[in-house]
């Protein structure tokens, strides 16, 4: 025979569960008798001694069947932190029952009580239930308010915007969590129905419009956008209101997220940039890409910048056979090193330093490792720097990709991918005439060797070390 796990009974519970019995036994006892002092208008020495004794006989038995069949509707299994609706529907179940049992026996012995006295007890039990059941959490949520008003200190005021069915979730879990010290402030909504109303308790005060003012008269710091199904033009709309702010903001997943039920506050993420594109992000099909790298030794420049540590994780998704990351800045080749080495453990990965202007340290990089694959991606790129300096983006940029792609067609590179941007286009400054004049060598070294040259133009790459978007978040 196998051994059988011996039975748990949670005592954590029990001390909860017998002080709520307690309490329906009192106020079952107390909702009876007046209703039985009602009807004798409140008056004591009124009551007829056959009824008294009559409430006195059937009280107990009566608390004892009221605890049954309590129990049986489940009524000491709720939280209490969280009763709500469906615990007023099994209440009212149970006192279905008890009602049927109610007549039955006032059928059978009409002289216990007067009528309208077991009536008018009836009512009384009802409401004191469901009291019962309510005042601790509506105890817990004045107590939660009272705190926050007396430990201001720390405790960020918050706005929510959507008053829908995620945005009703977080309000509920604010209002319940004793691990959230912030403080739901206001909510938005754009539905106008919906306005001078209030969700768990906290004001509806408009539309997106009313964002800014609404800041102001509840001093808020933090801003919480819960419409998981906006689409991405009203997104970006709202989320450059709420830039103009200054606070700062977080923001549900996604439509995902809430048809899972997975709706809280340890969901919520910062602001991703593409939640500013105004559209929907292109999905790209990776597959051929996957193969055209997959068993090739690549070479990526400026691998450690933002744009060339992208491309060096999804190099490494397609399975190289190397990947060589050749960068100036060592803090930035050592992230993406440990940051490769964590994600991808199986990749033949090298990391050099060294710059690409140092002809000698590039051709060597050529001679050793042979790359079949080059990306291009090292570049000076923020356009005010470099009107500051424009000897340095002519040095970086132009020499050095020419250095670059020299040695490339030397040593029989296969593919050279040059990244450029759109500013590159009848440039109006000195980074994007940089970038222009690299695009011309590509031009030059593509007609006059078998190494393939390419160059591909970005746009303002979000999330990008150069990019303006970080200034907007």
């Amino acid at each position: 025979m196998g051994s059988q796990k011996p039975m748990k009974l949670n005592l954590g519970m029990a001390p909860k569960v017998v002080l709520i019995m307690l309490l329906d036994v009192l106020a079952t006892v107390v909702s009876f008798f007046l209703g039985l002092w009602f009807r004798y208008d409140f008056s004591f020495a009124e009551i007829r001694p056959v009824h008294l004794d009559g409430f006195l006989s059937a009280i107990g038995p009566w608390c004892v069947i009221t605890l049954l069949v309590f129990w049986i509707f489940k009524l000491y299994n709720s939280i209490w932190a969280f009763v709500s609706t469906p615990e007023v529907f099994r209440i009212t179940g149970a006192y279905a029952v008890l009602g049927v049992i109610g007549v039955l026996i006032f059928h059978f012995d009409g002289n216990l009580m007067p009528r309208s006295s077991m009536v008018v007890g009836f009512l009384f039990s009802f409401v004191s239930t469901v009291a019962i059941r309510f005042s601790y959490r509506l105890l817990r949520t004045a107590q939660r308010r009272i705190s926050h008003f007396t430990h201001a200190n720390g405790v960020k005021n918050v706005m929510l915007i959507g008053a829908g069915d995620a945005g009703r979730a977080l309000a509920v879990e604010f209002t319940n969590s004793d691990h959230i010290r912030d403080h739901l402030s206001c909510v938005i909504d754009d539905n106008p129905v919906k306005w001078n109303k209030q969700l768990c308790g906290v004001p509806i005060v408009g539309g997106r419009q009313d964002i800014a003012t609404a800041v102001k008269k509840y001093k808020i710091s933090k801003i919480i956008f819960a419409i998981p199904n906006c689409t991405a033009k009203s997104r970006k709309e709202i989320l450059d209101i709420c830039a103009t702010t200054g606070c700062e903001v977080q923001m549900l997943p996604g439509i995902f997220q809430m048809v899972n039920g997975e709706v809280s506050v340890s969901k919520l993420r910062k602001v991703d940039p593409q939640d500013l594109l105004g559209r929907e992000p292109i999905k790209v099909n990776l597959d051929e890409i996957v193969g055209y790298i997959s068993g090739k030794v690549v070479l990526v420049t400026g691998g450690g910048g933002s744009i060339g540590s992208e491309l060096c994780r999804q190099i490494a998704h397609a399975k190289p056979k190397q990947l060589i990351i050749l960068d100036i800045y060592e803090n930035n080749a050592y992230d993406i090193q440990m940051e490769l080495r964590r994600t991808h453990p199986e990749l033949n990965l090298e990391v050099i330093i060294g710059s690409v202007r140092d002809a000698e340290r590039v051709r060597h990089v050529m001679s050793v490792y042979r790359p079949e694959l080059v990306f291009h991606a090292a570049a000076h790129k923020h356009v005010p720097l470099m009107e500051e300096s424009p000897n340095e983006a002519i040095k970086n940029n132009v020499i050095g990709t020419y250095k670059l792609a020299k040695a490339a067609a030397e040593y029989g590179v296969k593919r050279f991918v040059q990244i450029s941007t759109d500013k590159a286009v009848n440039p109006t400054n000195i980074m994007g005439a940089s970038k222009r004049l690299c695009e011309m060598v590509i031009q030059m070294m593509n007609r006059e060797s078998k190494t393939e040259f390419v160059a591909v133009r970005f746009g303002n790459v979000l999330g990008s070390n150069g990019s303006v978007i970080p200034l907007f978040k």
